[in-house]
């Protein structure tokens, strides 16, 4: 990961001179004012890899950096080698196939082997661009076919063996496309552009934008040499100081926005005042509470009390792994806003799950004079008519529903609390509109099931204040949880036979990527068909859920299952969240290496919500990526969500968790959250000292984080989750 910088001879490319003059907005101008780069260059460039001006140039950062001292031999290649770095002449290239299936391949030999190199795209530029007998340093993924090393798709350029003298030869190597490659902007054009870039900036064009104290206090390079380095390093410990320091910059202006979106909404948003707790409240506890409140769950309704009671609107997020009791806490708080005279809004994703929350709250406040209603979008007219004149009326205390209850035609008399539940299934328009609920917004507490990491929690949702319940009710026993390979599936069922003998209930849950999928609804029709063959009637029932019931049929099964008219649920995703049924004693997941890890967890913890042993038996066939039985081994070892999502983080990558990739803020283009842990907590550290002190950013020693902001600003979709 080195570099040395590039020939004096590159020194000719340089600026245009039409480039906007002022030395604070250079790195604004277009990338076509940089000399070598036209109109249509920089409109391609614009297109492949959205570098529109000087600064996206330079932070176009190289994704390694090639020793040219280092190469190695051919015939020293084995599979244990990931990538190769080798040199030779080409001796000759041929092309086979047409059309589609059309390729190229070379022979690459040095003075101990030969390898071979292929092309399945850019043949045509590929063939004009190689020439038989010439040297060329080669890179790339190495594989073996037949026996044989071979690279596909190479980086290649021409070579010239370079004594090693002890000093690093490093040059970097950048992203490009084939498209810019045909057009002569590959990566090493690239890299040359980008030499001549820094050739014309001074210090005053990369100013520092961290407090001179924070830059003494981590050791960090200048902003100037970190840009310098990182492009052209003077060694791997030049390199490693660049990174560092442009990694904590990008983690840390992450957390000064959010930081400041977060203070701003504490100093002069204004929010409902919950005075009391009320009789309701005080009733509810002493007499209904069906059990005792963890001690995580007392932290958290004090911690929500707490933002209730303080004159400014709380946005709160609340999260809790499957079953840790986020529903009684809300509803307590919806007790407290009653007894107050204030109406409250609970809106969950699915029918299903608002069904769920409507059974388990009004049978909890069945004996108390709390009104409680549902409106979803199934509800019949004259229901629905009767729910709204209630809820316009005031003496709805509570409304339950799903996206039905953010409709125009509801209106509230007086909206202090609102509920989202699993709240990465809704957008953030969809979750605005409850704030026009009222003049004065209310509060808004944010609930998810789906655990959500740490690093994960500082970075997408640092916006808002932020309370985990971190552990289960008593009781509640661990699940017991076996892979098993698909020619076991006979003793599988034999199990569930054993348990449904006991009086127990079973879910059996097949994979639907798409709902509307052809093929996916055929493989739970056949799967279906499968599980009867093993438990016929009259001696077994069976409900079946799925995404293309209508409501009211889907709704009749579940109730069956719910009841325990039903021995076994089966069924898609549709039951991964908000079915409760304490019966349900075995989870059979089919085709389980087709989930991922938090989607594996939730089905999980559709069972173990009684008193009696439960178990989760993942079932796969007997050829399954290396990936999917990582996920496995995990499921297998661990009931904890919290660690499930870390590991679920560091398999798949924070772009990829649901719920993050609308949020924009995980764009990174150095940091990894996952890898960077300890300077992501770092620059939370730094950022939140900073705008305790100083919220307004006005301290002389902060200005340079203010004025950074203030030439950033529009520049990056932060949003708030409501």
């Amino acid at each position: 990961m080195q570099g040395k910088i590039l020939p004096a001879a590159l020194l000719c490319i340089f600026v245009k001179t039409t480039y906007i003059s002022s030395p604070s907005s250079i790195l604004a101008s277009p990338v076509e004012y940089l000399h070598g780069i036209s109109t249509f260059k920089g409109d391609l460039l614009r297109k492949e890899l959205e570098i529109f001006t000087f600064k996206d140039l330079l932070e176009h950062y190289p994704f390694r950096h090639i020793d040219k001292t280092r190469v190695d031999k051919i015939a020293g290649l084995s599979p244990s080698n990931e990538y190769a770095q080798v040199a030779g002449k080409i001796t000759h290239f041929e092309i086979l196939g047409e059309g589609r299936a059309k390729r190229l391949t070379a022979c690459l030999q040095d003075d101990s082997g030969e390898i071979e190199l292929v092309w399945f795209q850019g043949v045509n530029w590929i063939q004009k661009a190689i020439a038989v007998g010439h040297q060329y340093l080669v890179f790339g993924r190495l594989s073996f076919f037949m026996g044989r090393p071979q690279i596909a798709h190479p980086e290649m350029e021409s070579f010239t063996p370079q004594k090693n003298d002890g000093k690093n030869y490093l040059e970097p190597v950048y992203t490009s496309t084939e498209k810019l490659k045909t057009k002569g902007l590959n990566g090493r054009a690239i890299g040359k552009l980008t030499y001549a870039l820094l050739q014309i900036l001074t210090e005053k064009d990369l100013p520092e934008n961290l407090p001179a104290y924070i830059i003494k206090q981590y050791k960090f390079i200048s902003r100037f040499q970190a840009y310098r380095q990182i492009h052209f390093p003077a060694s791997e410990k030049h390199y490693q100081h660049a990174v560092r320091r442009l990694k904590f910059e990008e983690l840390f202006f992450a957390q000064i926005r959010l930081g400041l979106i977060k203070t701003t909404r504490h100093r002069y948003s204004k929010g409902l005042i919950f005075e009391q707790v009320g009789d309701l409240f005080n009733t509810f506890f002493n007499s209904y509470l069906p059990f005792e409140l963890t001690n995580a769950q007392k932290k958290v309704l004090k911690e929500i009390r707490k933002d209730a009671g303080s004159g400014k609107q709380m946005n709160r997020l609340l999260q809790g792994d499957v079953g840790s009791g986020k529903t009684i806490v809300a509803l307590m708080m919806m007790l407290i806003a009653a007894g107050n005279g204030f109406q409250s809004v609970l809106m969950a994703p699915t029918e299903i799950l608002a069904q769920q929350h409507f059974n388990s709250i009004s049978g909890l406040l069945k004996d108390m004079p709390v009104c409680v209603k549902l409106l979803t979008g199934s509800s019949k007219n004259k229901y629905r008519s009767e729910v709204l004149k209630l809820c316009e009326g005031g003496s709805l205390n509570i409304l339950i529903g799903t996206h039905a209850v953010i409709e125009d035609k509801v209106v509230f008399k007086n909206l202090g609390f609102a509920v989202i539940d699993e709240q990465h299934k809704f957008g953030v328009a969809q979750r605005a509109r409850l704030w026009k609920k009222n003049t004065t917004p209310p509060h808004v507490l944010v609930m998810t099931a789906t655990p959500i990491p740490r690093t994960l929690a500082l970075t997408a949702y640092g916006d808002l204040d932020y309370s985990v319940i971190d552990e289960l009710p008593p009781g509640r026993q661990p699940i017991n949880t076996v892979h098993r390979y698909e020619n076991k599936r006979p003793q599988v069922m034999d199990f569930v036979k054993e348990e449904i003998a006991k009086g127990r209930q079973a879910y059996i849950v097949y994979p639907l990527i798409e709902e509307s999928s052809k093929l996916d609804y055929e493989n739970l029709m056949k799967g279906f068909e499968e599980v009867k063959s093993f438990f016929p009637e009259p001696e077994y029932w069976i409900s079946m859920v799925h995404g293309k019931q209508p409501v009211e049929q889907k709704e009749t099964n579940m109730q069956r299952f719910v009841k325990a008219d039903t021995q076994i649920m089966v069924s898609t995703t549709v039951i991964e969240v908000g079915v409760n049924v304490p019966n349900a004693s075995v989870m059979v997941i089919e085709s389980a290496e087709k989930f991922g890890l938090s989607q594996l967890h939730q089905l999980r913890g559709r069972v173990g919500r009684g008193a009696e042993k439960s178990f989760c038996i993942l079932l796969t066939g007997s050829k399954i990526s290396n990936d999917a039985r990582e996920r496995l081994k995990i499921m297998v070892a661990t009931n904890d969500g919290f660690k499930i999502a870390e590991k679920d983080l560091e398999i798949r990558g924070p772009g990829d968790i649901e719920g993050t990739k609308q949020s924009g803020l995980l764009n990174f283009k150095l940091a990894n959250i996952v890898h960077d842990k300890v300077i992501l907590e770092a620059a939370r550290n730094a950022a939140e000292a900073i705008l305790g002190t100083d919220p307004d950013l006005n301290d002389d020693e902060n200005l340079p984080v203010k004025n950074y902001l203030q030439q950033q600003k529009g520049k990056t979709p932060w949003s708030k989750i409501s």
